[in-house]
């Protein structure tokens, strides 16, 4: 029978933060076909042998009349079965228009404070018998690439200077002054990850901080940023990709969160929230836009110490 998961999510983290609940659809039926609305997620998960194929959707999933067109989609992948990761109306009917037999979706019209992980993960409980369906898994990498970028024997820190939107940021004077605190008593190597509209913010970190202990990875792709982060050892940043990806290569994981939903950094042991003192976490949310000057370097410092 073949399987396939529709992710209707834009944001790369979103997506990944799905990926342990694809990978139990994926154990169950073999190899699935997996739809995003991410065009990036591909290059994330390139090495996946639970996937046969990773189409990005980018038309036909907005409006009612997209319903016939995404049906004809659907039709052409030949699926007997597919997940539907979100409460929508039409993309079950356009499922069911496409002849497939098995449609599973969340309940309708929930979109209001849905949790993310909690709703997945009774979704793939439900579905598929499992009970405590594990919330994270594992990304995979080609070692030999990541030997490759090896330069130097001392230890390696991902900063994840970039985000998605200014409110989430902590600022490129933080994380100067952060890591100069981490070169007084360590010696380590930083990463900093942020795309190609941030590279100028790298390379003032970088000019204030020394060029010998520190790079940006602002030029590279995600398919290659994935293996400077398999070869760190811990990943210190904004809510972005990164600490996804992270999180589920098993590295400890420090999310400085100023409008970030929990949910996001609510699946993976290996990830540690930071947010500003006397704030109530279970309320922070997209629109909090909190003072990134609220959470200070020396907090910063006491949370991942042990760590470094």
């Amino acid at each position: 029978m073949k399987t396939g998961i529709f992710l209707s999510y834009k944001g790369l983290g979103a997506n990944l933060l799905h990926l342990s609940y694809c990978h139990q659809i994926s154990k169950k039926f073999g190899p699935t076909t997996l739809i995003t609305l991410n065009p990036k997620l591909k290059e994330v998960l390139d090495k996946d042998p639970n996937f046969t194929d990773i189409i990005y959707l980018n038309k036909f999933y907005k409006k009612v009349s997209d319903i016939i067109n995404l049906s004809n989609f659907f039709k052409k992948l030949n699926l007997d079965n597919i997940y539907i990761f979100y409460p929508s109306l039409r993309f079950f009917c356009a499922a069911k228009l496409a002849g497939i037999k098995n449609v599973y979706n969340y309940p309708f019209f929930k979109k209001k404070n849905l949790h993310l992980v909690e709703a997945a993960k009774k979704f793939t409980e439900k579905n598929l018998g499992i009970i405590e369906c594990p919330t994270e898994s594992r990304i995979n990498v080609d070692i030999d690439k990541v030997n490759d970028l090896k330069k130097n024997d001392l230890k390696k820190i991902i900063i994840g200077i970039g985000s998605s939107g200014p409110t989430t940021k902590w600022g490129k004077k933080n994380y100067s002054s952060l890591i100069k605190r981490i070169k007084e008593n360590k010696n380590f190597y930083f990463y900093l990850l942020c795309g190609p509209d941030e590279s100028n913010d790298a390379e003032e970190i970088i000019k204030d901080v020394g060029k010998e202990c520190c790079e940006s990875l602002s030029n590279k792709s995600i398919s290659e940023i994935k293996n400077y982060i398999y070869l760190s050892d811990i990943y210190i940043g904004n809510d972005s990709f990164g600490h996804h990806i992270s999180s589920q290569m098993g590295k400890p994981s420090f999310v400085i969160l100023l409008d970030t939903p929990r949910a996001y950094t609510d699946y993976s042991v290996n990830q540690k929230k930071i947010i500003p003192q006397n704030i109530d976490l279970n309320k922070i949310s997209h629109d909090s836009k909190l003072n990134p000057n609220s959470i200070s370097v020396e907090m910063v410092m006491n949370e991942i110490e042990k760590f470094i």
